[in-house]
């Protein structure tokens, strides 16, 4: 599968899961899009983006299961996780509560936001391994009177643990708490159903597994919370609400409030969204599906083989894992940008080193593309000795 990548053949590119690999066919399918825009960029971006992203969008919702009217493209998960952060009104004294294993970066938007507001963002510990009834049980017990929002990942950033968001969900909703998974990791890579899952706001990524273009990622918002939500830059979309009249928006009238308000902000490359269908033509062909299997179980070996090499016991147990392992290193985490350094420059292999509490690991992700050169060279590189 390599062949429909513009990988570099001089290293083993084993890191997917940062920001993902665009297929030739995709990237043909976004220069046609801008192609098409720039024949009248006008027409384009004034009068017809909006019924193609909502055809887009309607391809999107079939993936991951829902409605394309609960859908907006945006630009990445975290962008998606500040939109819905800043729109909730926090008040002093509410509580944000999440896990120990979240991404830095929106880990960062909800310490500012609630030290802003005066509430409290609260992270429960999760022990490693993985027992995800434990995660349940240790969050559940968490959830007080003060708790208006949980938010957690699908699968974990550092750790690529795949987390029990559908039972913390429906815990949630019990309690009157809303919930937010941040998927940034799952949409291509595990299956997705948002409407079975229930969760008040999710954010995907389509850029990483799902092997879209860049920039190209979504929120996901029950309608009944569409209302409430604010774009970060006010532009033609809030015309309607506003009052305002004049020229620039006559392509979005007769759309719903998330459409205007997050989806059009001013001139902007709409080519990364509009190839999301593409990108989803390519990932459920039946050869890239099957290859794709062959790689989550290529994965795992990978990780049992290290495990035992460095005699650790692997994360969590083998059903808390996609294609995305974590490998433990027989190194203190002080040593990681060398060992980092070493995997790069020695061993030719693109992988991310990461660190959880007082250990550092070796985030693996294995895709189609991948052969068994690259696996082999995890197996011989100079950071397991």
């Amino acid at each position: 599968m390599r062949h429909h990548f513009w990988l570099d053949p001089d290293i083993h590119f084993l890191n997917h899961g940062s920001f993902g690999a665009c297929p030739k066919p995709v990237l043909q399918a976004q220069q046609a899009w801008i192609q098409a825009m720039e024949r009248n960029p006008v027409a384009f971006l004034s009068r017809q983006s909006a019924t193609l992203l909502r055809q887009s969008r309607q391809r999107l919702a079939q993936l991951v299961g829902t409605q394309a009217d609960e859908l907006v493209y945006l630009s990445n998960a975290t962008t998606a996780v500040n939109v819905v952060a800043r729109s909730l009104d926090l008040r002093p004294g509410d509580e944000v509560l999440s896990t120990s294993l979240e991404y830095g970066a929106c880990d960062l938007t909800w310490q500012r936001v609630c030290h802003a507001a005066g509430a409290i963002y609260r992270q429960v510990r999760v022990g490693l391994p993985l027992n995800p009834h434990s995660v349940v049980s240790d969050i559940q017990h968490a959830m007080g009177p003060r708790t208006r929002v949980v938010f957690m990942s699908h699968i974990a950033s550092t750790t690529a643990l795949i987390l029990p968001v559908a039972e913390v969900v429906a815990s949630a909703r019990q309690r009157g708490i809303l919930s937010f998974i941040d998927g940034a990791h799952a949409p291509g890579q595990i299956e997705v159903n948002l409407d079975a899952l229930g969760a008040d706001f999710y954010t995907g990524n389509a850029h990483k597994w799902m092997c879209a273009p860049k920039g190209a990622a979504f929120l996901h918002a029950r309608a009944e919370h569409h209302e409430r939500l604010h774009a970060g830059v006010t532009s033609w979309g809030y015309a309607r609400e506003m009052g305002a009249s004049g020229a620039g928006h006559e392509g979005y009238t007769g759309l719903s409030v998330l459409e205007r308000r997050l989806q059009w902000q001013g001139t902007r490359d709409l080519s990364a969204w509009l190839s999301v269908p593409a990108a989803i033509d390519f990932i459920e062909d039946a050869q890239w599906q099957a290859a794709a299997q062959q790689a989550r179980a290529q994965a795992l070996e990978l990780m049992q083989q290290i495990c035992e090499r460095v005699n650790q016991p692997p994360l969590g147990p083998h059903a808390s894992w996609a294609r995305m392992v974590c490998l433990p290193l027989p190194h203190p985490v002080h040593q990681a940008a060398t060992v980092q350094e070493q995997l790069r420059n020695q061993d030719r292999i693109e992988a991310p080193v990461t660190v959880h509490g007082d250990r550092a690991f070796v985030r693996i992700s294995v895709q189609p593309y991948n052969d068994a050169a690259d696996l082999q060279a995890v197996l011989d590189a100079s950071i397991w000795r």
